[in-house]
C-alpha cells in the first residue's frame, strides 16, 4: 500500500520520482525569467485534444482512477486502524512471541516474523484495489499484461517488501525501544542514507526484477546518434552505454521515458512503446526533458528538501503516536511505540502524514517537471525544425497513450497530479518561444 511504502522507504513519497515516473503522470507554473518575449500570448484553444471516442474513454477511465485512488487511500488507513483498534496487532505480537519462543527465544526473530506477517496482511488487503486498477487498464487498452504475469509482479513486490521491509521495520522498532524519547531523531538519521541508497541501487537491483532492459544501441543505433547531439548540447554525462530500452510493450500500451540512478548507476531509459510510436524529433524532446532533471540538479534538490521535511514529519508523527497510545493504548493492548504492536501507531501516523502532505509533494514535483519541460524545449532548439510544434505533438502522443483527461478538475490536479496536466504542458509549449525577436532561452544562450 502507498502509505506503508512511504514509511518503509522513509520519505520517498516526497521524492517525486525523477526516475520512475518519467515524463508521464498525472499549471504551469512560473514563467521562465527571460528578457524578450519568452512566452507568446496564450491561446484559448486547447493544445491537447482527443477524438470523441477516446475523450469519452478518458473521462470514464480518469473517474475510475480517482475513485480507486480515494478508496485505496482510505482503505489503507482503515486496515491499519482495524489492526490496532481490533487488537489484532496485539494478538499478532503475542502469537509471534509464543510461537517463536517454543523454538527460538531470540527477540529479533520474533520481530522479523511479526513485521513480515504484517506486511503480508497489508499487501493482501490492498490486492483487490490493485486488481481493479489492472482490470480497468485492460478494459481501456492501457495495459496488455496477462493476469498471471501481473500476479507474478505482485508476488515479486510482496517478496521484496518482506525481504527489505521487515528488517527495516525491525531496525526502526529497535530504535524506538532503546531510545523511547528521541527515537524519531535516530529514525530520521538512519532514513537519509537509506533514501540515497535506494536511488542508487534501484536501476540495477530492483527494476530488472520487473522489466527487461537492453542497450538502446542494439535496436536504435541511429537514434542514439541523434541523442548524443542533445548530450553534447546539454553537457550531461550519459554515454550510449548508459542508454537503455525497456520492453514495456509486454505489459502496457503507454509511452514513457525516464532517467534514474545517481553516480555510477545514472542512466536514461526509453520504453520500446515510445520508440515505436514517437518520431525521432519528439524523442529528442523527451530526452532533453529527462536530461534537464540532471542538469538542473533536481535529484539532490529533492533529496535535500526531503531530508528537512522528514525531520519535522518524524517529530510530529512521534508525538501523535505517543498521544494515540496514551489515549487508546489500554483499549488496543499496546503500551509503547517500542513494542511491536505499539510501533504500528507510528506507521499509522506516518500514513496520515503521507496523505496530508500529498499536495505539497506534488506541487514540488510539478514545479520541477515544468522546469524540465522548459529545459527540454530549449535543448532541442536548432536540432529540430520547430521546438514548439515538436513539444506539443509529444504531449499529445503522451496524453492519448495514457488517456489523460484534457480538462481535469483543478482541485484534483492540485491534489493528485505529480506532473502538470498534459493540457497545461502542451499549452505552455505552444506559447513558449524565447527566440523570438532575437531573444534566448532561460537555460541556453542560443
Amino acid at each position: 500500500m502507498r502509505a506503508l511504502r512511504w514509511f518503509l522507504f522513509a520519505g520517498l513519497i516526497l521524492v517525486f520520482g525523477v526516475g520512475a515516473r518519467g515524463l508521464m503522470a498525472q499549471r504551469s507554473v512560473p514563467q521562465p525569467a527571460q528578457v524578450q518575449t519568452t512566452v507568446q500570448a496564450p491561446s484559448s484553444e486547447p493544445a491537447y485534444t482527443l477524438p470523441p471516442g477516446k475523450l469519452a474513454a478518458a473521462k470514464a477511465l480518469n473517474r475510475i482512477r480517482l475513485t480507486l485512488e480515494i478508496v485505496g487511500t482510505l482503505w489503507g488507513l482503515a486496515v491499519l486502524w482495524i489492526l490496532l483498534a481490533g487488537r489484532w496487532a496485539a494478538r499478532l505480537e503475542a502469537w509471534t512471541a509464543a510461537w517463536t519462543g517454543r523454538v527460538l527465544r531470540l527477540r529479533w526473530v520474533q520481530g522479523l516474523i511479526f513485521f513480515a506477517v504484517f506486511l503480508v496482511i497489508i499487501t493482501l488487503a490492498g490486492l483487490p484495489i490493485d486488481a481493479a486498477g489492472q482490470a480497468a487498464s485492460l478494459h481501456y487498452g492501457i495495459s496488455v499484461q496477462k493476469w498471471m504475469s501481473w500476479l507474478g509482479d505482485e508476488g515479486k513486490g510482496l517478496l521484496l517488501s518482506v525481504v527489505v521491509g521487515a528488517p527495516l521495520l525491525l531496525l526502526f522498532n529497535w530504535l524506538a525501544r532503546v531510545s523511547p524519547r528521541r527515537y524519531w531523531i535516530w529514525v530520521w538519521a538512519v532514513s537519509l542514507p537509506l533514501i540515497v541508497a535506494s536511488v542508487l541501487i534501484e536501476p540495477v537491483v530492483i527494476d530488472p526484477l520487473f522489466n527487461k532492459f537492453e542497450p538502446l544501441t542494439k535496436h536504435h543505433a541511429v537514434l542514439v546518434g541523434e541523442l548524443e547531439k542533445v548530450v553534447a548540447r546539454t553537457g550531461t554525462q550519459i554515454p550510449p552505454e548508459r542508454m537503455f530500452l525497456m520492453k514495456a510493450s509486454e505489459k502496457t500500451n503507454g509511452i514513457n521515458a525516464y532517467v534514474t540512478g545517481i553516480g555510477a548507476t545514472k542512466r536514461f531509459v526509453m520504453w520500446d512503446t515510445t520508440t515505436d510510436r514517437m518520431p525521432d524529433d519528439e524523442i529528442l524532446f523527451v530526452f532533453g526533458h529527462e536530461s534537464g532533471h540532471y542538469v538542473l540538479h533536481h535529484i539532490p534538490k529533492i533529496l535535500g528538501i526531503t531530508a528537512v521535511a522528514l525531520f519535522f514529519v518524524f517529530w510530529a508523527c512521534a508525538g501523535f503516536a505517543a498521544w494515540m497510545i496514551g489515549r487508546f493504548g489500554a483499549r488496543w493492548g499496546v503500551e509503547s511505540v517500542g513494542g511491536r504492536a505499539g510501533f504500528l501507531t507510528l506507521i499509522f501516523a506516518l500514513s496520515i502524514a503521507g496523505f496530508v502532505l500529498t499536495p505539497a509533494s506534488n506541487t514540488m514535483s510539478r514545479h520541477f517537471e515544468h522546469e524540465a519541460d522548459v529545459y527540454g524545449q530549449e535543448a532541442i532548439h536548432g536540432l529540430v525544425a520547430d521546438p514548439q510544434k515538436t513539444a506539443v505533438s509529444a504531449f499529445n502522443h503522451l496524453g492519448e497513450a495514457w488517456l489523460e483527461d484534457p480538462d481535469p478538475n483543478p482541485v484534483i490536479e492540485f491534489w493528485d497530479y505529480n506532473h502538470p496536466s498534459v493540457q497545461t504542458r502542451a499549452k505552455f509549449a505552444r506559447s513558449y518561444n524565447p527566440w523570438a525577436n532575437g531573444g534566448h532561452g532561460r537555460f541556453f544562450n542560443k
